[in-house]
């Protein structure tokens, strides 16, 4: 609908300006039908052309003011009985819902022709077609991810992992067998080892340049191959570590996941499977005890035991570290804002976290040894730090790096009984924190405030993701397009 100033004569018809066109014309026809009038002679009584009036009727063109008037005189209804939003009859009802549904996205999406809802169109015909057209539509809908859902799933599962200590045994065991039967026996996991493998499960590795940019790998089930980058992703997974990923899905037995909830979780097996891989539970938890024992524990030396990046280590560690260990811990992955990428705790640390349990986004208070690292000038190495919260006092190692996105930072930390356990427990940093107290470190200084507050106008940094649903489809954010002309592409010919 068009709106502007024009003359009397020329203005909207409805008083509403989001007054919906296709039940005024239905309501024009059901009149017109109703008196046993045609357009030819409905047209005659007001001046105007029969198809300018079947535009009206189907909800194409609004009619002045002036032709309203007259088209309620010819069919001696009141005005306001053609402006009501209420549809004449069920018919009405329906052809309504099936023209809204003909002109929306989703049914443009599907290439098909459309059907005219006209008075020769069957009623089970009708309520069939507008019966699809909702069941399209709820399906559509029910596919697409909110943020609020996402994050909700995002917390069950975390909260899953804290109950059992973030410990799988099953993928444990299902992991190692795999790495052990391919030829590892100790230290760093082999490329090498990881193409063997993919052969147990009948795959071959193939690295190439043109990978679609809506994925990190691509598996062609009907060749057998999977196909990753030539080379790691800055600040991300490594190529053994996605090769094992593309793996695990054939090895859990992964199927096309059913909700975003599904999707979560089977990333999360499948970044499990890759660490038992590349960090295999029997090794590691031999070195670690040596390194208890010594009193000596440092999420470094793990790192560089096994070849691994800094964040899997630390992350490895805390599906080792209470189980086998007995240490309860927590770790945290900010950002150079002080944001919560990553968190995990079942030491007691009171993570910070919205009203539905979330906690990717939430400020980590400025006094916690996560966000002074970032403070720091010397990040060649970990850094230590004892913190006295609410909760009790906590000892954190904290590593910082960087990504194209910008800085973050790493800490594994324990509580204070369990500190004798790791190298830096000598440490004399210690801060105080109050959060979730917002004087601890969220309340600016009343004096600032008081200079401030009315004297600024500060231009907040927007995150367009907020704005937007997530992904939608069988794996979200997947361009089908891009993905099977890749196949196409790289598949072998075929005798």
């Amino acid at each position: 609908m068009t709106h502007g100033a024009p003359a009397a004569d020329d203005a909207a018809a409805p008083a509403d300006p989001e007054a919906d066109l296709i039940t005024l014309g239905r309501r024009v026809r059901h009149f017109r039908t109703a008196r046993g009038l045609t357009l030819d002679t409905l047209g005659e009584a007001v001046g105007a052309a029969p198809s300018l009036l079947s535009m009206i009727e189907n909800g194409r063109r609004e009619p002045r003011l002036t032709l309203l008037h007259q088209i309620a005189r010819a069919l001696d209804v009141p005005v306001p009985d053609l402006l009501t939003d209420e549809p004449p009859s069920r018919r009405a009802a329906l052809e309504i819902a099936l023209d809204r549904a003909q002109r929306g996205p989703l049914f443009a999406a599907l290439g098909l022709p459309s059907v005219r809802a006209s008075q020769k169109l069957p009623l089970p015909v009708l309520e069939n077609l507008v019966g699809l057209h909702a069941e399209l539509q709820r399906r559509a809908t029910e596919a697409i991810a909110t943020p609020e859902e996402a994050r909700r799933a995002n917390t069950e599962l975390r909260l899953e992992r804290q109950a059992r200590d973030n410990h799988y045994p099953e993928i444990e065991e299902l992991a190692e067998s795999m790495a052990r039967r391919a030829g590892y026996t100790s230290g760093a996991l082999t490329h090498r080892t990881v193409s063997r493998m993919a052969e147990q499960l009948g795959f071959t590795i193939w690295h190439v340049d043109d990978l679609p940019h809506s994925t990190r790998t691509v598996t062609d089930l009907r060749h057998g191959r999977i196909y990753l980058p030539p080379a790691s992703i800055p600040g991300g997974h490594g190529l053994r570590s996605l090769a094992l990923q593309a793996i695990a899905h054939r090895v859990l037995g992964h199927e096309r996941p059913r909700s975003y909830a599904e999707f979560l979780r089977q990333r999360v097996e499948i970044t499990y499977f890759a660490a038992c891989c590349l960090i295999p539970q029997s090794a590691a938890v031999d070195f670690l005890e040596r390194r208890k024992r010594e009193k000596d524990l440092a999420v470094e030396d793990l790192r560089d035991a096994f070849g691994v990046t800094h964040e899997a280590a630390a992350q490895r560690f805390t599906n080792l570290a209470t189980v086998h260990l007995g240490i309860p811990l927590h770790f945290l992955r900010v950002g150079d804002d002080g944001a919560l990428f990553r968190g995990y705790a079942n030491d007691g640390l009171p993570l910070p976290a919205d009203a539905t349990g979330a906690i990717e986004g939430q400020l980590v208070c400025r006094r916690w040894a996560v966000r002074e690292a970032l403070a720091r000038r010397d990040r060649a190495t970990e850094s230590y730090q004892y913190t006295d919260t609410p909760a009790g006092t906590f000892w954190c190692s904290t590593q910082t790096g960087t990504t194209a996105t910008g800085e973050f930072s790493l800490a594994v930390g324990v509580p204070f009984a369990s500190a004798k356990w790791f190298r830096g427990r000598d440490t004399t940093v210690r801060r105080q924190s109050g959060c979730p107290d917002e004087s601890c470190c969220r309340r600016p200084a009343p004096d600032a405030a008081g200079r401030w507050q009315d004297a600024s106008w500060p231009s907040a940094r927007m995150h367009q993701h907020v704005l937007s649903a997530l992904p939608s489809g069988a794996f979200p954010g997947v361009d089908a397009t891009e993905v099977y002309a890749f196949l196409e592409k790289h598949a072998p010919r075929e005798a």
